[in-house]
């Protein structure tokens, strides 16, 4: 057998050792051999631990599914490069999230540049008004309908839409939304307060 045949023979067994023992990997351990090694197919592992979790992510921001895939996949295009700067200082699942945000956030933003940019007077003045309201009773927002809510998801500004559904939808604790978001917790409180606002206040545009 040729030295190539041979080398060819090792990298592949080296690949299916990784792939095999792959599955067992925590996810930060996972992260580690794939920042090591650069290999695309231990990077599918990972892929397939998360690609639902982050389509749904994006589909939240996108509301089309075409659009959500593309998202997903550049979710995943950039998260393989910048894979080495996560440094294990949270769970890489609560990294991811906050990846997956921001990466969503600004795409959505792009697109709304101008659109926010006309508004910016009028939304600085709404956020002292905001701030000086009663908050929302959380029960109110579980009695809202299905179908207007969703309508109204899609009206108010997406770093509000987010946090919403961080919150309502993935369960997830004010903790964890301090370290996706790299807020304290009184920053977090205000923009729940804000954002519940905001929802109630779209949702009754469209009662009327």
């Amino acid at each position: 057998m040729g030295f190539l045949n041979r080398l060819f023979l090792v990298t592949v067994n080296t690949t299916k050792n990784l792939l095999g023992s792959s599955k067992k990997f925590s996810d930060e351990d996972l992260v580690a051999q794939i920042v090591a090694t650069n290999n695309t197919l231990l990077y599918s592992t990972l892929y397939d631990r998360y690609g639902k979790k982050v389509y749904n992510k994006c589909y939240s921001f996108a509301r089309n599914e075409e659009e959500a895939k593309d998202l997903t996949q550049d979710v995943f295009l950039k998260l393989f490069i910048k894979l080495n700067t996560f440094k294990g200082t949270s769970k890489f699942s609560t990294w991811l999230y906050s990846f997956t945000y921001n990466f969503c956030v600004n795409y959505v933003n792009r697109d709304k540049a101008r659109k926010m940019n006309d508004a910016s007077d009028s939304m600085d003045n709404h956020d002292y008004y905001l701030s000086h309201m009663e908050d929302i009773n959380e029960e109110e927002l579980f009695e809202l309908k299905v179908s207007k809510l969703e309508t109204a998801l899609d009206q108010i500004e997406p770093e509000d839409k987010s946090i919403l559904l961080l919150k309502y939808q993935d369960d997830t604790s004010v903790k964890e939304l301090q370290k996706i978001l790299s807020i304290g917790e009184s920053a977090v409180k205000m923009r729940l307060k804000r954002a519940r606002i905001r929802i109630v206040e779209e949702y009754k545009k469209l009662e009327q």
